[in-house]
């Protein structure tokens, strides 16, 4: 969908599935920055309004189905529908809380707790991400993952 260096020139809304944000680190670690479930919207949107290349990869964790707004659509929607300049504000409103939570948990909270809250709040998510992606975004390593959740099984 999206690689690096290319310029974001869509939305992507999952209807089945799941996308995966994420980067390649200097050493060389996948760090997922978000992902999106059916019902979520995601892309580059730095690079979507900007049209400057994306340092991000957008990529389908397993098969998934979405419907695509592409920017070409993107002005003409909001001049013929009004209604949807709202609620694509609305959604960035609600994305923006999201990465500002995130912040607090990583800088906040220890890994046990993140992982703790995340699988209370995303109890789906731990069936459908692979869990060395959920620990990526959690930001800390499988092997820590494995510890954390065989604790949790005791």
């Amino acid at each position: 969908m999206l690689k690096e260096y290319e310029v974001c020139s869509c939305y992507y809304f999952v209807t089945k599935g799941c996308l995966r944000f994420y980067r390649n680190t200097e050493n060389g670690f996948e760090q997922v920055l978000q992902f999106a479930i059916p019902g979520w919207w995601l892309s580059d949107f730095q690079s979507f309004e900007t049209q400057k290349p994306s340092e991000y990869f957008i990529q389908a964790v397993q098969n998934t189905e979405m419907l695509i707004l592409h920017r070409s659509d993107y002005q003409e929607l909001f001049t013929e529908v009004p209604v949807l300049n709202t609620y694509f504000r609305l959604m960035m409103q609600k994305a923006y809380t999201a990465s500002l939570k995130k912040m607090e948990l990583i800088l906040c909270e220890s890994a046990e707790e993140r992982y703790l809250q995340f699988i209370n709040s995303f109890p789906d998510f731990v069936q459908i991400v692979p869990q060395y992606m959920l620990a990526s975004f959690l930001g800390f390593t499988p092997q820590f993952m494995s510890m954390l959740r065989a604790k949790k099984e005791l």
